[in-house]
C-alpha cells in the first residue's frame, strides 16, 4: 500500500545549494540536496507530488521566478507559499523595510521564535554568514551579514599567486607548519573569532543577563560551532523547519 503524500514540499534556494524536503505538519522528511545553478523546470517538477502545498525560500531572484513558473498550477490552486514579510511568521518585524529581509533570514527568525523563544541568534553559515536577531519581545529587529568561510579561504586562492585553494577543517594547531596548514588555522580560528565578537556585541545591545537563546545552520556550522561555547544548539536544517512553521502558519489545517 503507498504511504500518503506529505502534506508539504518545502523548498530553501540559497546561491550555492538548493536543499529540499517533504514535510507533514509536524517533521520534516529526507532533505536532499542539488546545486542551485543545476535547477531548471524539470528538476523542480521532479521534487513535487500532486497535492502538495509548496513553501518556497529563495535569495536567488532568477530561480525563484524559475520556481514560480514551474509550479505555476499549485499557484493557481492557492498552494504555493513564496516567503515574505507579509506572512504570518509567529514572530513579529520591527525592521525599517521589512521587504528588504532575505526570504531564508525570515524563515530562520519563524523557526528559532517557534523552537526555542525568544530573545534569540541564529548564526547561518552558509555563502555568507547571517546573524539573525530576534528581541525579548519576539520581534526580528535585524542582524549582521559577513564574508563566509568558503569565500574567505577562495578569495585568498583566487587573488594570490602562491597560497592554494583549501577546504576548511579542524586544524591540529595554530601554528602552521606548511602554507596550508597555516591557512587553515588562520581560516577557523580567525572565522571563530570573528563569530565570536560579532555575538559578543549582540548580546552587549540586547542588554541584562537574559538568557538569549543561540543556534547555528548551515554548511559550515558543524566546524565553526563545535568548539564555541556560546552556541551550543547546532541545527542543520533550521531554515527548511522554519518553512514548515510558516507552511502550518498560512495553511489551513
Amino acid at each position: 500500500m503507498r504511504s500518503p503524500c506529505p502534506e508539504y514540499l518545502l523548498i530553501d534556494i540559497s546561491n550555492s545549494f538548493t536543499k529540499f524536503a517533504p514535510a507533514s505538519r509536524k517533521t520534516l522528511g529526507r532533505v536532499s540536496r542539488l546545486a542551485t545553478p543545476a535547477l531548471n523546470r524539470r528538476a523542480f517538477a521532479a521534487m513535487a507530488r500532486p497535492g502538495q502545498k509548496i513553501i518556497l525560500s529563495s535569495v536567488v531572484p532568477e530561480k525563484a521566478a524559475l520556481a514560480q513558473r514551474a509550479f505555476a498550477r499549485q499557484a493557481a490552486a492557492g498552494q504555493l507559499l513564496t516567503v515574505n514579510a507579509k506572512l504570518n511568521l509567529g514572530a513579529g518585524i520591527d525592521y525599517p523595510h521589512p521587504a528588504t529581509i532575505g526570504a531564508d533570514r525570515l524563515a530562520n527568525a519563524a523557526a528559532v521564535r517557534d523552537l526555542y523563544g525568544a530573545p534569540a541568534v541564529v548564526v547561518d553559515f552558509g555563502t555568507a554568514v547571517t546573524f539573525d536577531i530576534l528581541s525579548p519581545e519576539g520581534n526580528y529587529i535585524g542582524g549582521v551579514i559577513a564574508p563566509g568561510l568558503e569565500v574567505m579561504t577562495d578569495y585568498l586562492f583566487q587573488r594570490t599567486a602562491l597560497l592554494p585553494r583549501i577546504n576548511p577543517t579542524e586544524p591540529t594547531t595554530a601554528i602552521g607548519k606548511s602554507t596550508r596548514a597555516a591557512m587553515l588555522a588562520g581560516a577557523v580560528y580567525g572565522y571563530r573569532g570573528l563569530v565570536r565578537e560579532i555575538l559578543g556585541q549582540i548580546r552587549r545591545e540586547i542588554g541584562g543577563r537574559r538568557r538569549i537563546h543561540v543556534v547555528a545552520t548551515g554548511g559550515y556550522a558543524s566546524l565553526i560551532a563545535a568548539r564555541l561555547p556560546e552556541m551550543k544548539v547546532i541545527r542543520p536544517n533550521l531554515t527548511l523547519e522554519g518553512l514548515r512553521i510558516i507552511g502550518n502558519l498560512n495553511f489551513p489545517s
